[in-house]
């Protein structure tokens, strides 16, 4: 498929959806303690989203089932797309809550993963890495050429702290649907189509970056990918556009506060 630029007016269109994504995600924050539900976390998230016309992007999504949550929330060893339960938040965990919402037609798609209450440095360092990857990644969007010569770093980055690069999951050009061409992955990606970064392109820039091994497992729910040796892993994503004015971060606060910023 051919790849969708957005004009600057569809740019503006998409930033409103990101506006509101990013006060969705400072609910979700608010609500990270010890002792609470993951379950009452997709609860409020999907009752913030509706309540202001929007639409939760991921509920419904087709799989083995659709996916019944506004909500992937993927806990320590989960690296996407967790089923919210009434597994209660624990001191020392690491929750990585992804949230998309559609308004007015425009998709947004943004993740952050957080340490809960106090969490060991090794995970600490997993962390910030993974939001080091993707602010470098925003960084040079306008100043390289074609992609790859961002993932191959995002990837040396990854390797060179201990971590690992996940393969079987990438991010993906993002507009009135979620999943849009090209596909963006985070690694050198020898069979991925590579390609080039002009204005008007929209990307949903996603690391996940595992503590251990990159191998993953798809777990009996259908939806919960985990890593296969059960050590932690993090996720960081924006929303991006490309402009001739440069590059612009449309799922961030409106002062350009947010991770990875």
């Amino acid at each position: 498929m051919a790849i969708k630029l957005k004009s600057l007016s569809e740019i503006e269109a998409m930033r409103k959806a990101g506006l509101l994504l990013w006060e969705t995600h400072q609910l979700a924050a608010s609500m990270v303690e010890p002792g609470i539900t993951t379950a009452e976390i997709d609860a409020a998230v999907d009752h913030f989203i509706v309540s202001n016309n929007a639409l939760p992007l991921f509920k419904g999504v087709p799989g083995a089932y659709p996916f019944p949550n506004a909500t992937c929330i993927s806990l320590n060893e989960h690296v996407v797309h967790g089923l919210p339960s009434e597994r209660k938040l624990r001191e020392g965990d690491i929750i990585s809550l992804d949230i998309g919402i559609k308004l007015d037609g425009w998709c947004s798609d943004a993740a952050v993963s957080y340490p809960v209450g106090e969490i060991k440095k090794e995970y600490q360092q997993l962390l910030t890495t993974t939001e080091d990857i993707l602010r470098y990644a925003i960084q040079q969007m306008g100043t390289a050429q074609r992609w790859s010569e961002i993932s191959n770093k995002m990837q040396e980055m990854a390797e060179t702290a201990g971590f690992s690069v996940v393969r079987e999951l990438v991010g993906h050009a993002i507009g009135r649907e979620m999943w849009e061409t090209p596909q963006v992955p985070n690694y050198y990606a020898h069979d991925l189509p590579d390609f080039r970064l002009q204005p008007g392109l929209v990307l949903a820039v996603e690391p996940m970056i595992n503590a251990g091994l990159r191998d993953v497992v798809l777990l009996s729910d259908q939806w919960t990918i985990a890593t296969l040796d059960d050590k932690p892993s993090a996720h960081f994503e924006h929303t991006i556009a490309i402009t001739e004015n440069g590059v612009k971060v449309l799922s961030c606060g409106p002062n350009g506060e947010g991770w990875a910023m």
